[in-house]
């Protein structure tokens, strides 16, 4: 995994750089890139994609891996980034599946009339975001060479609220009933 994950390291890098951004902070295998254009973001996200989609991994996995662009004034200091817009582009990242591009609204209003051809985006609804107030309009980015088919995204709408999953009953285990109320 450790050959796996630099290979992985070096995609990023190189591809972020190629497409006039640059990696400000990683954590574990995260990368937090900036970019002076959204539509540079768009097609270094999917350029990403590709490469990892057609490299031979020696994993018992494909690897897979998961993104999000936002666009917003963050605060630069020290070589790294800071506010809201870090905050909100690290929730709707959460949302997404490995293999999958997902943008904000403020994102995909800046390239949905500019992407190259064979890239579109589809509106995935509203979803209200972790420790967000408002809720955000999230856009999946499409590539004619890549799945575009997902799992619904893992938002806090998934539940139509924030409380754990409702139970079920237990249906045909009298026996492991009796024995649990006998213990109380």
């Amino acid at each position: 995994m450790e050959v796996a994950l630099k290979r992985h390291d070096e995609i990023l890098k190189k591809t972020v750089n190629q497409n006039n951004g640059h990696v400000f902070k990683t954590v574990g295998d995260a990368f937090c890139c900036a970019f002076t254009h959204a539509l540079d973001a768009v097609k270094a996200a999917l350029t990403v994609q590709l490469i990892i989609k057609e490299e031979e991994w020696k994993t018992s996995r494909p690897i897979r891996v998961r993104m999000s662009l936002h666009t917003g004034a963050a605060r630069e200091r020290d070589n790294d980034y800071f506010g809201p817009p870090v905050n909100r582009v690290a929730r709707i990242e959460s949302l997404a599946h490995g293999g999958q591009v997902v943008m904000s609204r403020a994102t995909a209003e800046l390239v949905r009339d500019i992407l190259p051809e064979g890239v579109w985006i589809e509106d995935k609804g509203s979803h209200r975001l972790k420790d967000l107030a408002r809720p955000e309009e999230i856009f999946q980015v499409n590539h004619s060479d890549l799945p575009s088919d997902f799992p619904p995204l893992k938002s806090m709408d998934v539940l139509p609220n924030n409380l754990p999953a409702q139970t079920t009953p237990m249906i045909g285990r009298e026996k492991e009933l009796e024995t649990v109320r006998k213990l109380f």
